[in-house]
């Protein structure tokens, strides 16, 4: 099991880095106009709800290809691998990567702030369950979470010099890539009975 979780990381390291390129040409963007702090809000509570209903699709189905597992055993694993680990990597890698650099922000709990974003989990369940598909959801997963992590960062009015950029490149490279790949692949393999 080891051996295939390091194949993993190693496969998806590429493809998340490029996703980290893309969260700082977006920082850029941000900060060069100045942008306002509320559509960085507005973005983390798009792009997070839809990284949950992505994980929540690929950890499921994940599980189902793997297993015949209950249902309700599918239910847990892709509600907490999706909501559990989506907070991981889009609010808690964040706080603790803005305050290393000494950016504060405040901590927050996605699913616990904003209510509705726990039925959205269900979302990805059912259509994980009736359509088990993981390579689609799982680079848009990808995606979705390094601009959510980032946008975490950013929704407040916060200064980020220019010698931060690698750092925060880096905290999104290890928010995305460890928690999204551990959520998607090891988490749900975790639960599959070995003949």
């Amino acid at each position: 099991m080891i051996a295939q979780i390091a194949k993993e990381l190693r496969r998806h390291a590429p493809f998340t880095s490029l996703g980290a390129a893309t969260g700082i040409a977006i920082m850029s963007i941000i900060l060069l106009y100045n942008a306002p702090p509320k559509i960085s809000y507005t973005a983390f509570y798009i792009f997070h709800p839809l990284h949950i209903v992505l994980s929540a699709l690929v950890t499921t189905a994940m599980y189902k290809l793997h297993t015949r597992g209950k249902l309700w055993m599918t239910i847990l694993i892709g509600y907490t691998g999706s909501i559990g680990i989506a907070t991981i990597s889009d609010a808690i890698i964040p706080y603790i990567g803005a305050h290393l650099l000494g950016i504060k922000i405040p901590f927050i709990i996605p699913f616990i702030a904003k209510w509705w974003i726990n039925p959205l989990a269900f979302i990805g369940i059912i259509v994980g369950y009736g359509r088990p598909t993981t390579k689609f959801p799982h680079a848009g997963h990808v995606l979705l979470s390094t601009w959510a992590s980032l946008f975490n960062i950013t929704q407040y009015q916060v200064t980020i010099a220019g010698w931060m950029f690698p750092f925060v490149f880096l905290f999104l490279f290890l928010a995305v890539w460890l928690p999204c790949c551990t959520s998607d692949i090891v988490y749900p393999l975790l639960f599959v009975k070995r003949d």
